[in-house]
């Protein structure tokens, strides 16, 4: 029997590296990383999403997005037929995030934020992750390895803009009821892990690696 393919795509400004705690059982699955390339000159979401699909080599793979990474993998499934869509600590539709994003939708706050502030990591972090990062800054380092200017400025308006407002039922949601960035208050329809922060990825690993699979092929308890 061939080996389902699992592509995992990262968080904002995050690198591949911010999987390796994740590991599934190697006779049933096919782990591929996916990395974020810096956008074209004024792209969209939605060809950024047809660009990085082309990296995608199997049939019916199944894609796991974190965070920026669950909305870009969201856009993805438009254009590759996937066995299955997951996202972790990310939305499934614009209503889902809290006032602070909508509020700078509204205002278009977030093009005043100078981007060159995030060249320092401990901002970056917080940025990506929540307000929750530990001072463990050396590590968050080797996680955040994305920091071109440009990339930033289109990441962080792709997010605010998203413009997703009917949830894709197919869509499985993992999310902590933890998560600063995304507060779980405003997520529907989730399967939630306790404790699980912003970054889980990171530290409910072994929730994860445990769950993941019978989530993958529909065995979960519902």
């Amino acid at each position: 029997m061939s080996k389902i393919p699992v592509y995992l795509m990262p968080g904002l400004a995050s690198s591949a590296a911010i999987f390796e705690l994740i590991v599934l059982p190697e006779a049933t699955f096919e782990i591929h990383l996916l990395e974020w390339e810096i956008p074209l000159d004024n792209e969209s979401l939605t060809h950024y999403a047809q660009r990085i699909t082309k990296k995608i080599k199997h049939k019916h793979p199944v894609l796991i997005g974190v965070s920026f990474g669950g909305i870009l993998v969201q856009e993805m499934a438009k254009y590759v037929d996937a066995r299955k869509v997951i996202i972790i600590s990310s939305v499934r539709c614009n209503s889902e995030f809290p006032r602070r994003l909508k509020i700078a939708k509204t205002t278009k706050a977030y093009k005043l934020i100078p981007m060159s502030l995030f060249a320092n990591i401990e901002s970056l972090a917080k940025f990506s992750f929540g307000e929750k990062v530990n001072q463990r800054l050396k590590l968050y380092e080797k996680f955040l390895s994305v920091r071109d200017i440009r990339y930033l400025n289109w990441a962080v308006e792709q997010v605010i803009l998203w413009d997703r407002t009917i949830v894709d039922e197919n869509v499985i949601h993992i999310h902590g009821d933890a998560d600063d960035v995304f507060p779980i208050k405003y997520i529907k329809d989730c399967i939630v892990v306790k404790g699980g922060t912003h970054i889980m990825i990171l530290n409910k690993y072994k929730w994860l690696n445990e769950n993941l699979p019978s989530i993958i092929l529909g065995t979960e308890m519902k």
